[in-house]
């Protein structure tokens, strides 16, 4: 993760083009769908040939869905295409995958651009750092990302996110996660999303990595003033892991995460949360735990700066999709 590309990132994002994007409201029914198979039965082989093969600017639901097998490819869904649905054939049924590293902005194995974005029932995996095409581990631990979500009002059900470091780059808007499978070592929840994560399973492991990543973080929330809407609300939901993980550390000045009725297994380290390079600027950080459970739950052993807030307002303000959905996009997704 690096502190200029998310700069960079966010000023895009400020753009006059992003916004017009984000005003598109797709309607609610799909126009047209687009079939993806290796095999040769679809019209194309591959994701990003579909995505190519819609005309832009788009303006109505398009659905693209992707058969069965292993997409080694990298994706982008470009600015000028929102109301885009990627459906697969269920998690490890449908992967796409890529091996790129290095550099945070152009390491994603699927980018998406545009607002109203539907991806659902497919794994997205960057391999690197992970295992190589010989089988071997990749010793160098550095940024590889698999998701990077820059659009408004997206949405993932039943997804899996599989990475080491930086797995999930959720950079900017509303977004939701839902009944999905997050993997990862390092921040491998980060950036300044305004976003619910409902029903996810967020599992901590370096795997073959261990021996040099002795613990971890699972978010690096990016929120960087008091009016930032952005946060990470994670309702009920599951975290394992098979190494000791911290639930977040601050990479923004205001960062704001939210764990809710989740279960936390006894991975989770006893003080819970890291305040990085915002020590001292602990009393702006808003780290919550409600109603949580599990043998990580304990909230003896956490630092003394987290849940300033009552449980009643955490309710009302996160723990719901008014957070998210005030303007009602979410009931304009085509149903499965």
């Amino acid at each position: 993760m690096s502190g200029l590309f998310i700069f960079i990132a966010l000023l895009l994002s400020s753009c006059t083009g992003l916004s017009t994007a984000t005003d598109q409201t797709c309607g609610n029914e799909v126009v047209n769908t687009i079939l993806v198979d290796q095999t040769g039965s679809g019209k194309y082989r591959t994701v990003q040939a579909a995505i190519d093969s819609v005309p832009e600017p788009n303006s109505q639901w398009i659905k693209i869905i992707v058969k069965r097998g292993v997409y080694v490819e990298k994706v982008k869904i470009p600015l000028m295409k929102p109301c885009m649905i990627i459906e697969g054939e269920g998690q490890g049924v449908t992967t796409i995958t890529y091996n790129a590293h290095e550099a945070t902005d152009s390491s994603s194995t699927f980018i998406s651009e545009p607002s109203h974005i539907v991806v659902r029932n497919l794994t997205i995996m960057n391999s690197y750092n992970r295992l190589s095409p010989l089988g071997k581990p990749s010793w160098n631990k550095t940024q590889a990302v698999a998701l990077t979500v820059y659009g408004d009002k997206s949405a993932f059900y039943n997804c899996d996110f599989l990475g080491l470091q930086d797995t999930l780059w959720d950079n900017k808007g509303k977004h939701v996660f839902k009944n999905c499978y997050i993997e990862g070592a390092i921040d491998f929840i980060f950036g300044s999303g305004q976003s619910i994560y409902e029903d996810c399973h967020i599992h901590a492991t370096a795997g073959v990595l261990a021996p040099i990543v002795p613990y971890g973080y699972i978010t690096a929330q990016a929120r960087d003033s008091l009016t930032d809407p952005s946060a990470f609300v994670f309702l009920r939901g599951r975290v394992t892991g098979t190494m000791n993980v911290f639930l977040g550390r601050a990479y923004g000045n205001f960062s704001r995460v939210i764990f809710f009725q989740t279960d936390l297994a006894s991975v989770v380290d006893p003080k819970g949360w890291n305040a990085w390079n915002n020590a001292g600027h602990e009393p702006f950080l808003t780290y919550e735990e409600v109603e949580c459970k599990g043998a990580g739950s304990y909230l003896a052993g956490r630092v003394p700066w987290i849940n300033k807030l009552d449980s009643r307002h955490v309710k009302q303000q996160f723990a719901n999709y008014s957070f998210i959905d005030e303007d009602g996009w979410l009931s304009n997704i085509p149903p499965f």
